[in-house]
């Protein structure tokens, strides 16, 4: 009896359907969700708000509306997993627009630099997920710049992805997901897409305009095998009918894992 009291979780007060309509609606991945899954999305979203210590800085004010737009970004990643999968850590910081932290970075030669980037989100190894909240505001923004890019989603799925330790690209797979033939298919659309990153930079470079927007994903997914996998998640869910065709078996195993397929949601001939 005691051990069955302290597994119950506290009542939950849900979140506003209006309040809900509005933080999600200009979102794509809630393009095509059935009723069912778009009020689990929301009870999970609520869940999510009550277990999740959010803090603000530079002065931002976090209102109930941003909150629900961090929440409902989170948990569609895990909306056929389950909760659990965000599990090991509490804290979500967010700022008013990208910050730059003063960090080491050893390059080629070994030398060692003190650089400051502009970071949009940034995920901890056992730690917060630090997010930009102008950057937050970007997702589901119809401009074709920014169609399909969701720093929340990103830094969630490398969250899933730590769920083994460090950030390899790799989250634990399910039952019956061969590793092998998981590494396969990101290994070859990783190789291709560098192949394709660095052409485009160099007719760039040679044209003097941008080569980079015909890219079926964001150009940061050439940075590593990781950022690979959270930029491909972010095109899962935002914008399926560009990845799957670009690079199916991908597609195919990010849908196995997350036991969702955005594709088929959509009207046309994918869905």
């Amino acid at each position: 009896m005691l051990g069955w009291l302290r597994r119950r979780r506290p009542p939950v007060e849900p979140i506003d359907e209006g309040l809900w309509e509005s933080a999600t609606q200009p979102y794509l991945f809630m393009r095509g969700l059935a009723p069912a899954q778009d009020a689990r999305l929301r009870e999970m979203a609520g869940f999510f708000l009550a277990r999740k210590r959010f803090a603000a800085t530079h002065g931002l004010e976090l209102t109930p509306f941003m909150r629900v737009q961090v929440a409902a970004q989170a948990c569609i990643l895990v909306l056929e997993l389950g909760l659990e999968w965000l599990d090991g850590w509490s804290d979500i910081i967010v700022y008013p627009g990208q910050f730059a932290p003063e960090r080491e970075v050893v390059d080629e030669a070994g030398v060692v630099h003190l650089v400051n980037d502009a970071m949009a989100g940034e995920a901890w190894l056992g730690g917060p997920v630090i997010l930009s909240y102008e950057d937050v505001a970007m997702a589901g923004d119809e401009d074709e710049r920014v169609a399909g890019y969701n720093v929340v989603i990103h830094e969630f799925a490398h969250k899933l992805d730590m769920r083994s330790g460090e950030p390899d690209g790799c989250p634990p797979l399910h039952a019956g997901m061969p590793p092998a033939a998981w590494r396969e298919a990101f290994r070859a659309a990783y190789t291709d897409f560098c192949r394709l990153v660095d052409a485009a930079d160099r007719r760039a470079a040679r044209d003097g305009g941008r080569a980079l927007d015909g890219l079926p994903l964001d150009p940061y997914a050439s940075e590593s095998p990781a950022e690979f996998f959270a930029v491909a998640s972010e095109a899962f869910f935002e914008t399926p009918e560009r990845l799957a065709p670009a690079y199916p078996a991908v597609y195919g195993q990010l849908r196995a894992f997350y036991r969702q397929d955005p594709l088929a949601r959509l009207p046309g001939p994918g869905g």
